[in-house]
């Protein structure tokens, strides 16, 4: 596919006429930080907001927006948990400005609540006025309490005293009684109840068990009621004797940024499992999320027990914890769903007896979901296990599935004898226990875990094989953008590539050791390695663009937040570079603000599948191009603080591919958004109709058609 020509005319606006001034010079007095960048937490909300967008599109299927308004919720909750609680440690702490731009948390805490209202008032709307009137349609109906007959209510209270009832805790609070603990993201009843004798009224909470179902199922198949509502009507049983007065539902969300401390550095995995304990006992409350009906009363108690502020708080009109419409979207319903994709097996994969010899005739170019992740990274990880001729194996792991077929096969591999080394993020969030299984899973089978290097993430996607050969050692490799995770490898977009080039399998097996040893390994053959030479080597790379002015860049990632990758952007869009960005999340650098980024364009794809991967492609038609893909976004965390590893792509054919992706990347006007230089995102019209995601759906099995 030829690349799209999107470079504006030498004249256009605010085009820079003779070579690039420095962002340290005098723009940054025409230009100060306050109108350079944008602040990454309310980008990092416009993008929850494009997830909800998703939601509200009529076009898509009705399971799917129920699918999409759980993810908005979800990834709502994540940033509660990280970065509302971030902001709220700064202000306590009184720390001044700490974003690019100059926002004080407390400005930044502003912000955040005023787009997470707007936001939720969307959702509430969107569930009552869109979702659940079409869920029943489709006989799905979520029902309420008060509008069941006699019939349903007993089969529901015979229910509930069999499965509710024995595991259900109600917690009173009195002068006996302090309050309880309230767990993150539980689901819970605040009680009040007076006792008929003396008059006095208190408080009780009682917690929803998460194992329990979100909604209860009514003999017809087809009605669903919340699980809160049917604990609520039977509030008595759990309360003999007393008086119910009310009852409201609530949800609190507590910090889950937990930092180690410099002194717990001693034995790693210890100091994890202590951080686990503190996220699950002693978090600080962050939000709270209160049912429309909730009494002032009850508000201000758990305000002053939790020790909230009235900003804390959130009041829902729609349904509480939407991330429970994944009980629907679960459904064998197909008719209200996307198809399903089958991911496809490139021919020199396809029932390949040895992917070994298939590497040694050229690098093979992977793309997930498009491209089966089973038949080409699992099957590569799994013919090494089991080929007598492989004597090591090296791999960064960094969120798996929990029936890993890669940790099978490299706990095979090391009982077959081989040398297998596990680098084990135990420091991935949210992940952190089931990582500690898989490493404990590892060494019992004699694998060496190594945990990386202390201060840093291991966050890079590596895998390096050591077979014997009959001319000798050979080394075989993989290096991708994505987790070595057959679950999310169907929903995430990313690519990957498989190779036997000796300077790559030299330089990996330089990473390995900086990873497991001592080594102080700087300078790499091929590779570009965070936090040494990564960051450093992409804004050469840019001012070499830069110098040149004559190309283009073209940079698709997860996020773009870091200072110095956008100033030497912002100087390349001022030589007369033209600049896209194709960035699915967070993105702090303004386009289009004349004299300062006229030439650089900022989109988001946003669809069915997430966009993960991480391409690069620098250059122009007279000079040549140079691509990349990697595991690295252009965020200080992953350039200064994570082991990142990023590989050049030197392959023409496997070039042209990532030129494909690119270029429909760009020319998709169904899924795309596109940044505005005053912050806003505007969808981008649909003209053409190019889906991205359906584009590359078509050209996989075309692919296989082919041959």
């Amino acid at each position: 596919m030829p690349f799209p020509g999107r470079r504006p005319t030498p004249n256009a606006p605010g085009a820079a006429t003779s070579g690039p001034a420095s962002i340290d010079g005098p723009m940054r007095e025409a230009f100060p930080r306050s109108e350079r960048y944008l602040n990454r937490e309310l980008s990092w909300l416009d993008f929850n907001g494009r997830v909800l967008a998703l939601a509200e599109d009529r076009s898509q299927p009705l399971l799917e927006r129920a699918k999409f308004l759980a993810i908005f919720s979800s990834n709502l909750d994540e940033f509660f948990q990280v970065r509302v609680a971030g902001l709220q440690e700064q202000r306590d702490a009184g720390v001044g400005p700490a974003s690019p731009e100059g926002l004080t948390p407390d400005e930044q805490l502003a912000g955040t609540r005023e787009r997470v209202a707007a936001a939720s008032a969307r959702a509430d709307v969107l569930w009552n006025e869109e979702l659940r009137p079409a869920l029943e349609k489709e006989r799905l109906r979520v029902v309420d309490w008060p509008d069941l007959d006699d019939r349903d209510r007993e089969h529901l209270g015979m229910l509930f005293r069999e499965r509710v009832f024995p595991v259900l805790t109600p917690l009173s609070v009195d002068p006996a009684h302090p309050f309880p603990y309230i767990s993150s993201l539980s689901l819970n009843l605040a009680a009040l109840v007076r006792d008929p004798s003396s008059g006095v009224r208190r408080f009780a909470r009682v917690k929803v068990p998460p194992l329990l179902p979100r909604f209860v199922e009514l003999p017809d198949g087809e009605r669903f009621v919340p699980i809160e509502q049917v604990i609520a009507a039977h509030l008595q049983l759990l309360f003999p004797g007393m008086e119910i007065v009310g009852h409201s539902v609530f949800r609190l969300t507590r910090d889950a940024d937990f930092e180690l401390e410099e002194d717990e550095g001693g034995d790693l995995l210890e100091a994890i499992e202590s951080v686990l304990r503190r996220r699950l006992r002693g978090a600080t409350p962050v939000r709270v999320e209160l049912d429309a009906h909730t009494t002032d009363e009850v508000r201000d108690l758990l305000m002053r027990e939790l020790a909230l502020l009235p900003d804390e708080v959130y009041e829902i009109a729609g349904l509480l914890d939407p991330s429970a419409l994944w009980f629907f979207h679960e459904m064998d319903r197909p008719e209200l769903k996307d198809e399903p994709w089958t991911p496809v097996t490139q021919t020199r994969l396809d029932h390949a007896e040895d992917i070994f010899l298939s590497l040694a005739r050229g690098d093979i170019l992977v793309q997930h979901p498009y491209d089966s992740f089973e038949s080409s990274v699992e099957a590569f990880v799994e013919q090494a296990a089991k080929d007598p001729q492989v004597l090591a194996i090296k791999q960064a792991l960094y969120r798996t599935s929990e029936e890993s077929p890669i940790v099978q096969a490299l706990v095979r591999a090391a009982e077959a004898g081989k040398q297998v080394v596990a680098l084990v993020e135990l420091q991935a969030r949210f992940d952190e226990a089931a990582n500690i299984t898989q490493a404990r899973t590892l060494e019992q089978a004699g694998v060496h875990v190594m945990y990386g290097i202390v201060g840093l993430k291991t966050h890079a996607k590596i895998c390096l094989v050591v077979r014997r050969e009959a001319s000798g050692i050979r080394r075989y490799a993989h290096v991708g953008t994505g987790n070595y995770n057959s679950s999310t490898a169907r929903l995430y977009e990313d690519v990957g590539l498989l190779t036997a080039d000796p300077d790559l399998g030299a330089d990996l097996t330089d990473v390995f050791n900086l990873l497991t040893g001592y080594s102080r390994q700087r300078n790499y053959r091929r590779l570009l390695v965070a936090p040494t030479t990564l960051k450093a080597r992409l804004i050469d790379l840019i001012r070499t663009e830069t110098e040149a002015g004559d190309g283009s860049i073209v940079l698709k990632m997860n996020s773009l937040v870091d200072a110095d990758a956008i100033d030497a952007l912002y100087d390349a869009s001022r030589a007369g570079v033209s600049v896209d960005l194709i960035v699915r999340g967070i993105c702090c650098l303004r386009p289009g603000v004349p004299g300062l980024s006229d030439r650089i364009r900022v989109r988001s794809i946003v669809g069915r599948y997430l966009e993960h991967s991480r391409i690069f492609r620098l250059g122009s038609p007279a000079r040549g191009f140079r691509h990349f893909i990697g595991s690295a976004d252009l965020m200080p965390r992953n350039l200064e603080r994570r082991v990142e590893v990023t590989v050049p792509v030197l392959d023409p054919a496997l070039c042209e591919r990532l030129d494909g992706i690119l270029a429909m990347s760009l020319e998709d006007d169904v899924l795309a958004w596109e940044l505005e230089a005053d912050g806003s995102w505007t969808k981008v019209e649909t003209v053409r109709g190019v889906n991205l995601h359906e584009r590359l759906m078509q050209q996989a099995r075309e692919r296989v058609e082919t041959g």
